[in-house]
């Protein structure tokens, strides 16, 4: 049955002015790509000059040179592995040193892949948790960049946050709707986002005395990125995959979520509009949260491996 009513995506620019964050400053790690890379894009046509930051130094520069062409602001590229506080010490010290201040942040930065507890290895857990995706779940093992952990995001705040006391400035972490209700194959990315929101919301209070807000945006399936698009049959017959087909029914507004859905959420929090809320949680999942199915057949992907594999593209 087809949707009675589809949200339509809509530009933040057709919302708020364009000069709302004249003379700001964004640092974004994760920047490079995907979700966070449209975040940096919206808030770069609002008026605010960006850093990214990530490991690919190759991609950052491009996708620097890409965000100041669409905008006509000015984003630079800062190579840091954000599981290394020195680096990303000396990514702020770019930022500051380019423009003198930072004034937003966005924690992006991420890495997941999908396995049951029973086949997470010690090292895979603990990479998730440190921001790495180079994990050993060989069976299951799916790359994705539209994640966030705690070490990140704890190493991130720590550069940061003297000089969002000057600017009195805002904090965004990306998390997700996976640890609100048990989701298989994701302990482990649930246990890293169930730590973001945590501190987020200590952050919130203990930095809010100074005038910095940190709030959170839990993004729902979000179409286009990378681990959405993982996630879809394989069968060269089946033209939509059971994942499709599973939100496609679990999707109140009528359709997935867009990586512009979840820049709008970000205009509005970094706003002056929002400088009464912190330590809050935001998700933008078009309601998915509150009629949320397995994106993989349960328990049929638990006691047949071989039918779960078969449902996810390995490569893209």
């Amino acid at each position: 049955m087809t949707a009675k009513f589809v949200a339509e995506v809509i530009d933040s620019t057709a919302v708020f002015k364009e000069t709302i964050f004249d003379g700001k400053v964004l640092f974004c790690t994760g920047g490079g790509s995907g979700i966070c890379k449209r975040m940096t894009e919206a808030v770069m046509r609002h008026g605010a000059n960006s850093v990214i930051v990530g490991r690919n130094l190759d991609r950052l520069t491009t996708s620097a040179e890409e965000l100041s062409n669409a905008t006509g602001r000015t984003c630079i590229p800062a190579k840091a592995d954000v599981r290394e506080p020195n680096q990303l010490r000396d990514a702020v010290s770019k930022a500051i040193t380019k423009f003198g201040r930072i004034d937003f942040v966005i924690c992006g930065a991420a890495g997941n892949f999908l396995s049951p507890i029973s086949g997470l290895s010690e090292n895979g857990f603990k990479t998730v948790m440190q921001i790495d995706t180079v994990g050993v779940c060989a069976s299951y093992y799916i790359k994705s960049f539209d994640k966030a952990n705690q070490m990140g995001t704890f190493n991130t705040i720590k550069a940061t946050v003297p000089h969002l006391r000057v600017t009195k400035g805002a904090y965004i972490h990306v998390s997700a709707t996976l640890h609100y209700r048990a989701t298989p194959f994701q302990a482990h990315v649930s246990a890293a986002k169930a730590a973001v929101d945590a501190l987020s919301a200590v952050l919130a209070i203990e930095e809010g005395p100074y005038g910095i807000r940190s709030n959170v945006i839990a993004p729902g399936p979000i179409g286009g990125t990378e681990g959405y698009d993982r996630l879809s049959a394989s069968d060269p017959h089946e033209p939509e995959g059971y994942v499709q087909k599973v939100y496609n029914r679990t999707m109140p507004l009528g359709r997935v979520g867009h990586v512009q859905d979840i820049a709008n959420a970000a205009v509005f929090l970094f706003s002056d509009a929002a400088n009464f809320i912190t330590g809050q949680v935001l998700p933008v999942d078009g309601g998915n949260e509150h009629l949320r199915e397995p994106f993989l057949p349960y328990p049929d992907c638990i006691l047949d491996s071989e039918k779960a594999k078969s449902l996810i593209k390995p490569r893209l």
